[in-house]
């Protein structure tokens, strides 16, 4: 495995193409408290976020194809995808250590109905600091947010 990070001039429509559909994949493998239609209508705002989001690393395996990505913003982790298949191999750690050391990356938000993401995050130093009623889009999905803490 590889990660490597993409600039945003790099970040070409195959690219992008590509990360959108891994973060189908792992949204529908579970995200399970949103409908297919919800998914669909989520979808649509992948691609131009990530296009924007400051920093982007992407996880390849040795046939050069994205299994994993974080999105990075500052201190907090905008977005961590895996796909379905690679789960649970360490790639999402990987992305995730390589962020908060070589990036400062100490936040994220999770929604408070996947607690497996929760679980990831309490697993590797995170604690829950914030819960708010609704996703940032106002959808009835509670969001807890999380911050690293190396205590």
């Amino acid at each position: 495995m590889l990660i490597k990070p993409i600039h945003p001039a790099d970040r070409t429509p195959h690219l992008i193409s590509q990360l959108t559909q891994l973060w189908r994949q792992s949204v529908d493998a579970s995200h399970h408290f949103l409908t297919p239609a919800e998914i669909t209508a989520i979808e649509q705002e992948v691609p131009t976020a990530l296009r924007t989001v400051p920093q982007l690393l992407i996880a390849m395996n040795e046939q050069n194809e994205p299994t994993g990505f974080i999105g990075i913003d500052g201190s907090l982790i905008a977005m961590l995808f895996i796909t379905p298949t690679a789960s649970g191999t360490g790639i999402g750690t990987a992305l995730l250590q390589t962020s908060i050391q070589d990036y400062g990356a100490t936040t994220v938000t999770v929604n408070e109905q996947n607690p497996r993401a929760q679980q990831f995050y309490e697993h590797r130093g995170f604690y829950v600091t914030d819960r708010q009623a609704t996703d940032d889009q106002g959808r009835p999905y509670p969001l807890l947010t999380m911050t690293y803490s190396t205590d």
